[in-house]
């Protein structure tokens, strides 16, 4: 993934300058290009909010004058486009929200519409939904007949209650069901992307509302489409590593008489920057084939010395009655910037449907 002043950085300023300027020439824009100066040090969010609090201050005045600006930008200038978006639509956002009133609230709201496809307006779009959620949501929810896809996919992705990078609703995180009628009109949408962000949608209400994540995914397969499964499936991803009963029953991972071996390891040390290879076994003692699930939980050491398990994908399996399925896996330890290894004991499990098996115990070393 690019680093940050890849995504905003002194090339976005200039970018957004340049735009800027060809809508109305006689703007200064001192703030803008002092921020170009202060970007190096921050975040990639807190880039885009040292540009946005910018271009409030570059372009005073009241809403309507603000987003005439913006539109202008957007129909004169080519460099108009990509992460420049970001400040742009969070400003629109904070005047409108400033203002006060409905009329700049609802055009803040199809100006985000607007902007949209030249790079999502879905980090603008929280402030929106934090100043008045019933409001937002009811125009949100007519996007998902909107004929453009970006626009539908903003719906889904803008409303999530997790979504990355992103400030939190509190509203939609208490009431997760008033976000539903948007994943239902969208669920079998033709776009393979909007349909994705649906389903990062349910994954994220899944994390504190699984039932209710469950049987939303539930009605979804009474009423299908050719896509349905893979949507429920990646919705419901996290709820599978869980072993949360539903979830797998609905995805066909129904119970079994299983006779699960290991993980054996192939060591007891492991050296960071190395690999731990383990196999093992599942053998159906039943009479009817068994759908199955298999992953292994890693219980990495914490600085506290306390360990905490993360769950991987080994595969998803169908195993006749009596038959055996091997299985095999290294799994990396490679020092990566998401992860901190701390050495010491360790340990791996096997999971099947849920059920985890065969603990076994490793020591993680520094090799430096």
């Amino acid at each position: 993934m690019p680093f940050a002043d890849e995504l905003i950085g002194a090339q976005t300023v200039r970018a957004l300058v340049t735009a800027l300027r060809t809508a109305r020439p006689r703007v200064r824009l001192n703030r803008l290009r002092d921020a170009e100066k202060a970007l190096a040090p921050l975040a990639l969010r807190e880039r885009s909010d040292l540009l946005r609090d910018a271009l409030l201050d570059d372009l005073p005045g009241d809403y309507a004058s603000f987003a005439a600006t913006v539109r202008a930008a957007a129909d004169q200038a080519p460099s108009f486009t990509g992460w420049l978006i970001w400040p742009v639509t969070s400003a629109v956002a904070a005047r409108a929200i400033s203002e006060g009133g409905t009329d700049a609230f609802d055009d803040a709201l199809a100006l985000l519409a607007e902007l949209t496809p030249r790079l999502s307006a879905e980090f603008a779009l929280r402030s929106l939904l934090n100043h008045d959620l019933d409001r937002a949501l009811g125009t949100i929810l007519g996007w998902t007949r909107s004929e453009d896809e970006h626009v539908r996919r903003l719906a889904s992705e803008g409303t999530r209650p997790l979504l990355p990078w992103a400030v939190r609703v509190p509203g939609v995180l208490a009431a997760p069901e008033a976000t539903l009628p948007i994943l239902d009109a969208l669920y079998r949408d033709d776009s393979e992307y909007v349909r994705r962000s649906v389903a990062n949608h349910l994954n994220d209400i899944s994390r504190r509302h699984p039932d209710l994540v469950v049987a939303t995914a539930t009605a979804w397969t009474a009423a299908p489409d050719g896509n349905t499964a893979r949507v429920v499936r990646h919705g419901l991803r996290t709820l599978v590593k869980q072993g949360h009963p539903g979830a797998l029953a609905l995805l066909g991972f129904t119970s079994a008489r299983l006779d699960v071996v290991g993980p054996v390891l192939a060591t007891d040390t492991v050296t960071i920057g190395e690999a731990l290879s383990f196999t093992g076994s599942v053998r159906n003692l039943d009479r009817e084939p068994a759908r199955l699930v298999i992953d292994y939980v890693v219980h990495h050491r914490k600085a506290n010395g306390t360990l905490t398990g993360k769950t991987f994908k080994l595969t998803t399996r169908t195993v006749e009655p009596g038959e055996t399925y091997e299985l095999s896996r290294d799994h990396s330890f490679r020092v990566i910037t998401t992860r901190r290894y701390h050495p010491g004991e360790h340990a791996v499990e096997l999971q099947v449907n849920g059920v985890r098996s065969g603990r076994a115990e490793f020591v993680l070393v520094d090799g430096a």
